[in-house]
């Protein structure tokens, strides 16, 4: 089991701070990064935790432990079976962020208060998850690799990096 924190007070200001800055890179197999912007104003709790266990390590080697043919894949998981998380939950912040292609969201259990480090990211377009779910972010390049990810494909690296101009 994984024992991570859940950034709080100040920790949560600075991390929060960096999200609204950065992009997430996440490095595949399949031979392109998957990239993606997040939404700080709308999921604050969210993207901060996500850029903490990202600049922690915690994604590196992990693997995509479920594909959904045009809905999901998802990753995050330490134990890689869908059950594992980094031993905190975080409460949920669901916002008016449509689920469609490229759409990054944090995976839950039943109690909408479940997530921890588990995410998906949509293959198309999945409306009826929409206030559901935390959806902390949107992908800006890397579809090609996204479409190609396979169950067992291991994310070599996730990084935080500033963002790039548009």
């Amino acid at each position: 089991m994984s024992t991570h924190t859940a950034p709080v007070g100040e920790e949560l200001r600075a991390y929060l701070e960096k999200a609204r800055t950065s992009q997430a890179r996440i490095e595949t197999e399949r031979g392109g990064d998957i990239v993606f912007a997040f939404y700080p104003d709308d999921a604050p709790q969210h993207c901060a935790a996500f850029v903490k266990l990202a600049d922690a390590g915690f994604y590196d080697g992990l693997k995509f432990h479920r594909v959904e043919a045009g809905f999901v894949v998802q990753g995050g998981d330490p134990d890689g079976n869908g059950t594992g998380g980094p031993g905190y939950r975080l409460k949920a912040e669901f916002n008016a962020r449509p689920h469609v292609r490229g759409t990054v969201a944090m995976a839950r259990a039943a109690s909408p208060d479940s997530a921890g480090s588990q995410f998906y990211i949509c293959l198309d377009d999945a409306r009826f998850l929409d206030r559901q779910y935390t959806v902390f972010g949107q992908m800006i390049e890397g579809f090609e690799a996204l479409d190609a990810i396979r169950v067992g494909d291991v994310m070599k690296k996730v990084t935080i990096e500033p963002k790039q101009p548009s």
